[in-house]
């Protein structure tokens, strides 16, 4: 991989709406946003790269390494936009993609609607072949049936193929070779196999996920080829990597093979950033909140690490209704999003509800009070007529906003059904998306046995520091965060991820009889293919490593992770891992279950850079309150009227400085509203916190 002599990192986040670019140099950070570009993501990459190097002084030598994230490989499994897709099975398991979980997820709802699977069934083939779960073959592979299938692919015109034996991952034999049957004979064929995606137990879950990545590949692999050899066109020729779902970065080569990793990359960053925060100010329990043109993400994280997980689902047909979407199995860090962001639409539904999104107005062309075409009215457009958006500094005066066409389009679709004037159907407008995303965040933390009110708020992305005084007073919660740069504040949180991958296998073993040989070579091996892919990014660096096996009673349906040591495995880790998994057991269940041996399912092993040092900052001396810029007037929810607020430059504000609510914080990427409940300070790190004021 080249290198680079420079010194600047870049960072480059692609959202439904915008692009966010966040550049840094030492001590110096400079960011800009820029509208996507939807019909070729690289072309608005380029713009906001060529503008934020413009702004910074700087030339395409200076950048020492690139970062990505993007939500192409979501958009296009949500908008069933990727490749034609044939899937190879075991004969007579044609169906387990349609069959899923054969349960009802919405018991009640008799017009269910499923999730149609990625894979028509016309397109999902079989061959004679058949594995033990142990791995040893019960029917040999015929290949006859293999080759019979080419003169198919031809005739429907396949570009990717998903292979997804039974048990594969246990033995990948009859995969690998007839991935080398249809390359050898089809050499431009995209291959995905499920023993290489998702080695893991489960069928559903590793042909659904086999079946995804196979879906995105090809349109993932021609973006990211375009992007790379654009930048190099342009001098960029330093290391480029790609924000993964999990947290980690990977490099370009792997991102092509496994691009399902990257499904939830740029809500990735923002919790990460939000979990470097957290460590810096002190903070034990945060929920990360991370609110952009087209979505919201809520995310907890404790003890500075987001809460993670082995399963996704994409394309969920009931908004919060787990089984309702497509599962992919893929690290990745757990968080609840929601279709609530500045574009998303309001409208007022037959019952006379108002409703905002999940429809996004995007980019182009983009909300009603963008004046680019577009008519319907947005959450933006509902901030505008709040007076909680200068429509003359949007987007760090890149865009200027048409307030007369936002308050045209509130009055036409929700003020005259409901009969209110403009200031109070932006009002609801407001309220309703306000309360979608306190709902979720209630319902993301119940489920999981967590507190959200005992929390501080991490807010950042172009929208969240507008409705964070809001959302905090439905949560009960005191205080907020808001990180400098919160306007690209995942872009920003890339630049902090470290270079990772983490290697998953199954492979079933009981504790009682537990075979430590096996173990060691499994995990020996899967250290050396996470060790070899991080090296590519950084050969020099000191690696982290995590080893995790998924263990649960002989008998039960799920796991819980215990961790392992990080060496091979000895008689005495055996009786010590009993006692892991008694003692994790007990803390989520209250007790244990005498007389039930435990078995290991999958096991995951993490190689990692290490991530940056987080030093808490101490609390700096009172520099009592700014001048401010300028007045406007600002909606009160308190008093649903008008109140006359201050406005101040975040630009002008240093450590020490206090702030009363109500009260207007501008920046070029976004706008804090200091609500009439609470008070803000600047502290040391430059980040406004805002602090509710005790009750009279």
């Amino acid at each position: 991989m080249a290198q680079s002599s420079g010194s600047a990192r870049l960072a480059v986040d692609i959202g439904g709406t915008f692009t966010d670019v966040a550049l840094e140099r030492d001590e110096r950070r400079v960011a800009v946003k820029v509208l996507t570009t939807p019909d070729a993501p690289e072309r608005g990459v380029m713009q906001g790269v060529g503008d934020v190097l413009a702004q910074a002084g700087l030339g395409p030598a200076d950048i020492a390494i690139i970062i990505h994230g993007t939500t192409l490989a979501t958009n296009a499994i949500i908008e069933r936009k990727g490749a034609k897709t044939a899937l190879i099975g075991t004969e007579g398991f044609r169906d387990s993609v349609e069959m899923a979980y054969e349960n009802r997820f919405e018991q009640y709802d008799i017009n269910i609607e499923k999730p149609v699977p990625l894979v028509p069934r016309y397109l999902r083939w079989s061959v004679r072949e058949r594995m033990s779960a142990e791995g040893m073959p019960l029917t040999p592979l015929d290949e006859a049936s293999v080759e019979a299938l080419l003169p198919e692919i031809d005739r429907h015109g396949v570009e990717s193929v998903a292979v997804g034996l039974l048990h594969a991952y246990a033995n990948p034999d009859h995969e690998r070779r007839i991935a080398g049957i249809l390359k050898a004979a089809r050499p431009d064929l995209w291959l995905t196999l499920s023993s290489e995606v998702c080695p893991e137990i489960r069928e559903y879950e590793r042909q659904s996920t086999a079946c995804a990545n196979a879906y995105v590949q090809p349109l993932m692999a021609s973006y990211l080829t375009r992007l790379r050899d654009q930048l190099r066109e342009t001098g960029l020729d330093c290391p480029l990597f790609l924000m993964m779902s999990g947290g980690g970065l990977t490099t370009v080569d792997t991102a092509v093979r496994f691009p399902i990793r990257l499904v939830e990359s740029g809500p990735a960053g923002g919790a990460i950033l939000a979990s470097h925060i957290a460590a810096e100010c002190g903070l034990d329990q945060v929920l990360s909140y991370d609110m952009g043109g087209t979505t919201a993400k809520i995310c907890l994280i404790d003890d500075g690490k987001p809460q993670a997980s082995r399963t996704f689902e994409v394309d969920r047909i009931y908004r919060f209704t787990k089984g309702s979407g497509l599962p992919l199995r893929i690290p990745v860090i757990e968080m609840v999003e929601i279709g609530a962001g500045g574009g998303s639409i309001a409208h007022v539904d037959g019952l006379q509800r108002i409703n905002v999104g999940p429809e996004s107005a995007g980019s182009e062309p983009g909300p009603a009070c963008y004046d680019h075409g577009g008519g319907r009215p947005t959450v933006t457009g509902a901030g505008v007529a709040l007076g909680r958006i200068d429509p003359d500094s949007f987007a760090g005066g890149r865009m200027r906003l048409a307030g007369d066409k936002a308050a045209a389009a509130l009055t036409r679709d929700v003020g005259d059904a409901l009969n209110l004037e403009p200031s109070l159907a932006a009002f609801g407008v407001s309220e309703v998306v306000d309360e979608n995303m306190a709902n979720a965040a209630r319902v993301h933390a119940i489920g999981r046995g967590k507190d959200v009110g005992s929390r501080s708020l991490v807010a950042f992305g172009g929208a969240a520091p507008l409705h964070a005084s809001r959302l905090a007073e439905k949560l009960g919660i005191d205080e907020i965060i808001v990180p400098t740069g919160a306007g690209v504040g995942s872009a920003i949180g890339f630049l902090r991820a470290p270079v990772a991958y983490e290697v998953v296998h199954s492979r079933y073993m009981r504790l009682t009889g537990f075979d430590l040989d096996a173990a060691n070579t499994m995990l020996a091996a899967m250290q050396k293919e996470a060790t070899d892919i991080v090296r590519i990014g950084a050969p020099d660096a000191e690696l982290t490593e995590t080893r995790i096996a998924y263990m649960r009673y002989v008998g039960q349906g799920h796991e819980i992770e215990v961790s392992l040591p990080i060496r091979a495995m000895t008689e005495a880790d055996v009786v010590a891992l009993q006692a892991a998994y008694d003692e994790r057991y007990t803390e989520l269940f209250g007790r244990v279950v005498p007389g039930v041996d435990v078995e290991i399912l999958t096991w995951a092993l993490t190689v990692s850079t290490a991530p940056p040092e987080a030093t808490p900052a101490s609390e700096p001396p009172d520099a009592g309150p700014p001048a401010a810029n300028g007045s406007r007037k600002v909606f009160d929810p308190a008093r649903t009227d008008f109140v006359e607020a201050p406005v101040y430059a975040r630009d002008d504000l240093t450590p020490g400085m206090r702030v009363d609510g109500p009260a207007v914080i501008a920046e070029d990427q976004t706008t804090t509203i200091v609500g009439a409940g609470f008070d803000a300070r600047i502290d040391a790190l430059g980040y406004i916190r805002l602090i509710r004021r005790p009750a009279a």
